[in-house]
């Protein structure tokens, strides 16, 4: 009577799994290569920020600001990121892309980045606890952290025309570096992107 009453539980799972099964959507997901580019939707994507972050530090170094810097202080300049504001209506990972831009900066090897408020809080949080807790031979000292030169500042525009089932989107991207001595803007330097969407079902 167990065996029997098993064998018609297990039949009945296998049939359960087996009905479920066959009512799914059908959705697969495949992995691909993080450097490939794909557009579903039109919008900004990280292919989009990968682009327009190596174009406007591209830009930014190749310009006379920083051999200027080096003529005169015979050092690397420090740089911080500032704020990179989202003037379109799309929802944009802005922290993605000054992720981008400071790993642009920092690979190229010819500036030094200075940490953002954020990290500099946590950084300072365990300098405290190193004075407490850590040897006098590795604790880290206060008052010897590197004031930035120079503040990345820059904002994204989008303009979008439209016309039944079709729409061209122009994205601007507009970056400055400000000497935070006296405030002057020593670059100024911008990237677009324009992009064309269809949809056939609105086609006759």
């Amino acid at each position: 009577m167990k065996n029997l009453m098993r064998s018609s539980l297990l039949v009945a799972v296998v049939l359960t799994a087996a009905i479920l099964g066959g009512c799914s959507s059908g959705k697969q997901v495949s992995r691909i290569d993080v450097g490939e580019q794909i557009d579903l939707s039109g919008r900004w994507n990280d292919t989009d920020s990968r682009q327009v972050s190596a174009t406007l530090i591209g830009q930014a170094m190749a310009t006379p600001w920083l051999e200027d810097f080096l003529a005169e202080n015979g050092r690397k300049p420090y740089l911080i990121i500032g704020d990179i504001l989202n003037k379109t209506p799309e929802h944009i990972a802005v922290q993605t892309f000054m992720g981008d831009l400071e790993r642009q900066f920092i690979n190229g090897g010819r500036v030094k980045i200075v940490a953002s408020v954020d990290e500099r809080e946590q950084v300072r949080s365990e300098r405290a606890d190193q004075q407490e807790f850590s040897s006098a031979e590795t604790m880290k000292q206060w008052g010897r952290e590197k004031g930035a030169d120079f503040m990345m500042l820059g904002e994204i525009n989008l303009v979008t025309d439209r016309e039944g089932g079709e729409a061209v989107k122009y994205y601007q991207v507009d970056c400055y570096l400000v000497d935070l001595q006296d405030n002057t803007k020593v670059w100024a330097g911008f990237e677009k992107i324009k992009k064309y969407i269809s949809n056939d079902k609105y086609r006759g």
